[in-house]
C-alpha cells in the first residue's frame, strides 16, 4: 500500500452535540465509515479512530475528542504516527461564511476565523492542508457561538443533508484524484 490519507472531521464529543451545526465534520466521517464499512474505535490519538484499504490507499478516519478548539493535538499526533504530509491530511468543517448547504475545498489557507482550524495550524506547524468547508450560514455576531451549537431548523437541515452527501463525494474525489480534482468538481456545485 503506497499511499496513506487521513480525513479528519472537526465537531465537539458528546451526545448534546450530536446533529448541531458545528458537528457537520463529524457527520460526514460517520458517513465515510459507513460508506466503507469502518468502525470508529474510540480511544487511539484522543479520537474516534478507524481505518481501511481501498484500492493502493490506506484510508483513516478520524474525529477528534476533545472540543474543536483543542483538535490539533490530535491530528497532530496522528499524523506524526503515520508520518504524514499535510497534503496527505483533509480536514472538514463547518463555516459560517458559507451559506447553509454549500461546500468548499480548499489546498491550503488561513483559518478564516475557525478556532478549531487555527489549533490545527499551529500545531502541524502549517496552513498547508487540504480542508473542505460546509456552510451552515451566519445569523450574526451578536449570536454566533448559540447558533453554532444549535441544531437547524428544517429547511437548512434538509440542505445540510444534501451537503454531507456532497462532502462524502468531495472527500472521496480528494482521495482518488486529489485536491485539484475535487476543488473543479465540487466547488462550483449549487446544492
Amino acid at each position: 500500500m503506497d499511499e496513506i490519507r487521513l480525513i479528519a472531521g472537526l465537531g465537539n464529543p458528546g451526545s448534546e452535540y450530536d446533529g448541531t451545526r458545528h458537528n457537520i465534520g463529524f457527520e460526514v466521517v460517520d458517513k465515510l465509515a459507513d460508506k466503507y464499512g469502518v468502525e470508529l474505535k474510540k480511544g487511539k490519538f484522543g479520537a474516534a479512530f478507524g481505518q481501511t484499504a481501498l484500492e493502493d490507499k490506506k484510508l483513516i478516519l478520524l474525529k477528534p475528542l476533545k472540543y474543536m478548539n483543542n483538535s490539533g493535538q490530535v491530528i497532530a499526533t496522528a499524523a506524526g504516527f503515520y508520518k504524514l504530509q499535510p497534503l496527505q491530511i483533509l480536514v472538514i468543517t463547518d463555516d459560517l461564511a458559507l451559506e447553509p448547504g454549500t461546500i468548499r475545498m480548499r489546498a491550503s489557507g488561513s483559518a478564516g476565523g475557525h478556532n478549531g482550524l487555527v489549533d490545527i495550524i499551529e500545531k502541524l506547524g502549517t496552513s498547508d492542508f487540504p480542508r473542505l468547508r460546509i456552510g451552515i450560514g451566519d445569523k450574526g455576531p451578536a449570536v454566533g457561538k448559540d447558533y453554532v451549537l444549535s441544531r437547524p431548523g428544517s429547511a437548512d437541515r434538509e440542505l445540510l443533508r444534501e451537503a454531507v452527501q456532497q462532502a462524502v463525494e468531495a472527500s472521496i474525489c480528494w482521495m482518488q484524484q486529489g485536491v485539484d480534482a475535487a476543488m473543479t468538481k465540487f466547488n462550483r456545485k449549487k446544492i
